[in-house]
């Protein structure tokens, strides 16, 4: 596998819509919207593989000095290969050099965030500024989602 990470460009946008809504699909993460992922495509780190996105995270500035990890999504085929680990990993240090001190993530994959340092809390322990993506989800106001955070300093 000759893996490549870097940011995303336009072209990546159609790959990046297919992994994530195929989960999304699955009810296993929150569909984006091509507006949005255009929008918030410098969030982005991007691995490719032989010219093929095959997994793709953001990192979302939220309020101050805390960011979440979202829209983390690796295709079926390179699962438990350490691709979304190193992912998140950029994107921490990616926060680190903006003065992020907190990064949290809701999921679905509690031990794989564990497994990277995040720690469970609940979410009412998140501002409220958290939620307001949340209105867009089907699953809203029955969040099932597992909040984990992860201290940086």
């Amino acid at each position: 596998m000759g893996l490549i990470y870097r940011k995303p460009t336009f072209r990546d946008v159609e790959a990046i819509y297919t992994l994530i809504n195929d989960y999304a699909s699955q009810g296993v993460m929150l569909a984006r919207s091509r507006n949005t992922l255009y929008e918030t495509l410098r969030d982005m780190v991007v691995a490719e593989d032989e010219g093929r996105v095959v997994a793709v995270g953001g990192l979302h500035i939220i309020w101050e000095a805390l960011a979440e990890v979202r829209s983390m999504a690796v295709a079926p085929a390179v699962i438990r290969q350490g691709i979304g680990a190193e992912i998140v990993r950029r994107l921490i240090a990616e926060g680190k050099a903006l003065g992020v001190t907190r990064v949290f993530t809701l999921t679905y994959k509690p031990g794989f965030f564990q497994s990277l340092g995040f720690r469970v809390i609940t979410k009412e322990e998140l501002p409220p500024k958290v939620w307001k993506d949340c209105i867009d989800c089907p699953k809203f106001p029955n969040c099932d989602e597992v909040a984990l955070i992860r201290d940086l300093g």
